[in-house]
């Protein structure tokens, strides 16, 4: 799935479903997205628009090779437990081609359905270590802060667990994602340099990875946003990718305003490296 972009950065490029979109025109942007052959596909579940577990499930199932990345569940909003059902089930119904984001969610929007945790990291990283645990085939028994579970094993663990990446904004939640992660993703799109946002990003997830001891380090997911309705779009693709892939990136996301969500323009105007072979 790793392009090359003509700078020599080794990249995959991917393209997002604004949730401002809706839910009945998923079913032809994902056959659009497929067809064209991008590699990945982001679906968003921002409150109180659409459900992440739902509209994955319908993309995987309309779509053959491409993957599908969810960012991001809201932990505050599910039990780890129902979570971990949810995710090995999407992961048996289309092996290897799921990516599970999570986060802690915008904590205005958990206030109001009376979900919002006064310690969001400490919930992060109950729920990931118990999600992971479960997605692993283990029984799990932990008596946290905010996860209880007694017991608990799934009866349908995925053959292999899928790509578990978080969504990170400040130095702490960087740091947990580099400890837990498989990836992180990273929004910069409201920032003067993107590329200097990810560039001290990526220095902060990579001292939480060290302190954790794992091997190999998480994937660095970058959302950009990139109005499609703009002239020379494929030369402003090749100049953002190339810009935040030379800053860190691993994965670049293009994604539309809210008043233009449609990606389907970008379809034309990728350029043949960045596409599947």
């Amino acid at each position: 799935m790793i392009g090359t972009h003509p700078s020599g950065s080794q990249v995959t490029v991917g393209v997002t479903f604004r949730p401002q979109s809706p839910p009945e025109e998923l079913r032809s942007i994902v056959q659009a997205v497929d067809a064209a052959r991008v590699p990945e596909l982001w679906l968003w579940e921002d409150c109180f628009l659409e459900g992440g577990i739902a509209s994955a499930a319908a993309a995987l199932t309309w779509s053959e090779r491409t993957r599908v990345g969810i960012g991001l569940l809201p932990v505050p909003l599910r039990n780890p437990a129902l979570a971990a059902m949810e995710v090995a089930t999407l992961e048996r119904l289309a092996p290897g081609r799921l990516v599970a984001g999570f986060g802690h969610g915008v904590q205005s929007w958990m206030g109001q359905v009376g979900a919002r945790k006064s310690s969001p990291l400490t919930l992060m990283r109950e729920y990931l270590t118990a999600v992971r645990a479960l997605l692993d085939g283990e029984t799990v028994d932990v008596e946290g802060r905010y996860v209880q579970l007694r017991g608990v094993a799934l009866d349908w663990p995925p053959a292999s667990p899928p790509e578990i990446v978080i969504g990170a904004t400040g130095e702490k939640s960087l740091r947990l994602a580099g400890e837990l992660g498989d990836g992180v993703v990273l929004s910069a799109s409201d920032e003067r340099d993107e590329a200097a946002v990810v560039r001290a990003a990526k220095e902060v997830v990579d001292e939480g990875t060290a302190h954790s001891g794992r091997a190999g380090r998480p994937r660095i997911i970058v959302y950009t946003e990139l109005d499609p309705g703009l002239d020379a779009l494929e030369a402003r693709i090749t100049d953002r990718v190339g810009a935040l892939a030379e800053a860190g990136a691993d994965s670049v996301v293009l994604h539309g305003t809210a008043d233009a969500p449609d990606p389907r323009p970008y379809l034309d105007a990728l350029p043949a490296w960045a596409m599947l072979d």
